[in-house]
């Protein structure tokens, strides 16, 4: 059962660096409700709220199409080539209770009903006559007589207003992290690599491990050493320091008292 759209385009008034709207009616004129779907060929740009639901028999249902802002005003003669596609399909006494969703999956592509609207830009409102371009239809050109095959736009759905606009997908692997195995894990893994050798290369490989392990140790214990070997220079030099400065402060009052006594010479010189 189809449905009947109003209006047939939709016209968006420039400018277009701000959000535009425009209201898309679908009215059901038949007796059984009928069950929709919008869908568009440039679902990134458009929001539609909402972008499917129910039609009960000759009621209509209003959907908000907003075109989103964007970065720069397309030029005049910028065509658009963005088209909607509303689906219906009838809701029969059996999937009276249904979900739309379930109704959707169970329906045969032959009983849905589809209907196509044209999106136009269009001047700016209150704008005279010719300030912008009005589009019009355009054929497809003929060769021979000929209609030229021309692949039919991709529709999909556009993003509604009460959910997110963006489908998020995680990924089975994300959120993993690789880890390094411990030693017990090494040897796990060794082992289960090494399970086709023979015993006697086993052996081999065991000792040349043994050997890695003991270089390993030495060069840990040469480490140790040099460390206390530095920390005791470091230890001897304030020690040393110290010694200098009581042979300094030792031998001053030596001076002193010289320097005293000729002090002294000098005025019992100089006054008796």
């Amino acid at each position: 059962m189809s449905v009947e759209i109003d209006p047939q385009e939709l016209g968006f008034h420039r400018p277009f660096t701000a959000e535009v709207s425009e209201v898309l009616r679908i009215r059901n004129p038949n007796s059984h409700p009928v069950a929709f779907k919008v869908k568009t060929t440039a679902p990134k740009q458009y929001c539609v709220r909402p972008n499917s639901g129910r039609v009960e028999p000759g009621k209509e249902v209003e959907v908000s199409v907003i075109l989103q802002a964007m970065k720069q005003e397309p030029p005049p003669d910028t065509k658009c080539r963005d088209k909607f596609l509303v689906q219906s399909v009838a809701i029969t006494g059996d999937k009276e209770f249904a979900n739309l969703a379930s109704i959707w999956d169970a329906i045969e592509k032959s009983s849905i009903q589809e209907k196509k609207i044209r999106v136009i830009f269009l001047p700016p409102v209150g704008a005279p006559a010719g300030a912008g371009n009005v589009e019009t239809p355009v054929k497809p050109s003929t060769t021979n007589g000929a209609t030229p095959d021309v692949a039919p736009p991709a529709y999909s759905s556009p993003g509604d207003f009460s959910t997110s606009q963006t489908d998020f997908k995680t990924d089975d692997n994300e959120g993993k992290r690789e880890e390094l195995p411990a030693a017990g894990g090494v040897a796990a893994i060794a082992t289960t690599q090494n399970s086709d050798l023979s015993p006697e290369q086993l052996k081999q490989q065991l000792l040349q491990a043994e050997k890695v392990i003991a270089q390993l140790k030495q060069d840990q214990e040469g480490l140790r050493q040099r460390k206390t070997a530095g920390a005791d220079k470091a230890s001897s030099k304030p020690t040393e320091l110290a010694q200098t400065a009581r042979s300094g402060t030792e031998g001053v009052p030596i001076k002193l008292a010289a320097i005293l006594c000729f002090l002294s010479f000098m005025l019992a010189y100089l006054f008796f």
